[in-house]
C-alpha cells in the first residue's frame, strides 16, 4: 500500500509539475528579450544618427539607398507610413514541426523576437511529446549562436552551440529581415538586386558572414529566401550543408494595415527529397492579427 502511495504522489506531483506555466526554459527566454528590448530602448536613446536609431515612420526617403525591388515591395505592401520599429515579434499557432527525416512530427507553438541595431534573434518553442512538455529556445546574441531542447522542463535532450551554429542563426535572421524593415537599412546587411524577381543579400556580423537569394513575383511579394550557406546540424552534432530555404505565401493584410504573408516554411532540400520541417501559420505579427 505505501508503495501505491508513493507512486500516486509521484503521479500528482509530476502532473502539477507539467501543468504550472513556470518553465526554466521559458523563464530563460523572457528574462533574455526582456534584457535584449531594454538594451534596444537604450540604444535609441542615446544614439540621435537616425541611420542606427529608429525614430518616427519610415518614408519613401528612408528607403532610397536600397534596391529598387526592395523598394517596390516595402510600398507596395504597406511598410512606407509604419512605424519604424525597435524589434519585431512574430506568433505562431500548431506549427507542424518535423524531428527529422523519417521521424515523429509534432505541434508546436513558437514565437520569436527579432532585433534591428544588430542582428540579435530569440525564439521560444512550446510542445509536447507523448503528453510530456517540450521546449526550446534559439538564440544569436552578440555573435553567439545555440539551440537548446529540454524534456519535461528540467531533461536537456540538445544543446547545440559553435560556429557551424552561430552561422545558421545569423542566416535565420536573414531570412527573415523583411519582416522587419528597420534591419534592411543596416550596415551589417547588404543588396544587389540580380534581376527584377531577386535580390542577393549578404549578412555579416562579428566576423561571419552569410548569403542568400530572395524571390519575389510581380506583385512584389517575398516568396522565398534560398542559401546554401547553411549547415544541417543534427541532434549528435554532425553537419550537412545542404540547401535551405524559406518559403512565404498566402499574403493578406493585417490589422496594422501592413501587408504580410500568412504561411511560412523551412525546408531542407535534400538530394532525394524536400524535408518540410517548420510549416506554419502566423498568428500575429508586433501583436496585429491577420484578417
Amino acid at each position: 500500500m505505501a508503495i501505491l502511495i508513493i507512486i500516486a504522489t509521484i503521479i500528482l506531483l509530476l502532473a502539477i509539475w507539467f501543468n504550472i506555466p513556470y518553465s526554466p526554459v521559458k523563464t530563460q527566454f523572457q528574462n533574455d528579450v526582456e534584457a535584449r528590448l531594454q538594451r534596444a530602448v537604450t540604444h535609441t536613446n542615446v544614439n540621435t544618427d537616425s541611420s542606427v536609431a529608429p525614430a518616427g515612420t519610415l518614408n519613401s526617403a528612408d528607403i532610397a539607398n536600397l534596391p529598387p525591388l526592395i523598394q517596390k515591395y516595402l510600398e507596395t505592401n504597406g511598410y512606407i507610413g509604419s512605424e519604424r520599429r525597435t524589434h519585431l515579434t512574430m506568433e505562431y499557432n500548431d506549427v507542424d514541426f518535423g524531428m527529422g527525416v523519417n521521424k515523429p512530427r509534432i505541434k508546436i507553438d513558437y514565437t520569436h523576437v527579432d532585433f534591428a541595431d544588430s542582428p540579435d534573434r530569440l525564439a521560444f518553442i512550446d510542445s509536447k511529446m507523448f503528453g510530456i512538455p517540450f521546449q526550446g529556445y534559439d538564440y544569436y546574441m552578440n555573435g553567439k549562436g545555440g539551440m537548446k531542447g529540454v524534456l519535461a522542463k528540467l531533461f536537456t535532450l540538445f544543446d547545440q552551440t559553435g560556429p557551424e551554429m552561430d552561422k545558421a542563426c545569423l542566416i535565420t535572421y536573414l531570412a527573415e529581415a523583411f519582416f522587419l524593415p528597420e534591419a534592411l537599412l543596416k550596415d551589417f546587411i547588404t543588396f544587389k538586386q540580380i534581376d527584377e524577381h531577386s535580390v542577393e543579400a549578404t549578412i555579416t556580423n562579428k566576423g561571419v558572414t552569410a548569403t542568400g537569394i530572395f524571390h519575389f513575383n510581380d506583385a512584389y511579394e517575398m516568396t522565398s529566401f534560398t542559401t546554401n550557406d547553411r549547415g544541417q546540424i543534427s541532434p549528435d552534432g554532425t553537419i550537412e550543408y545542404t540547401p535551405w530555404e524559406a518559403q512565404c505565401e498566402n499574403y493578406k493584410t493585417y490589422s496594422d494595415g501592413i501587408k504580410r504573408p500568412t504561411v511560412f516554411r523551412a525546408v531542407w532540400k535534400n538530394k532525394d527529397s524536400d524535408f518540410v520541417y517548420f510549416n506554419g501559420k502566423i498568428s500575429k505579427v508586433n501583436g496585429a492579427i491577420r484578417h
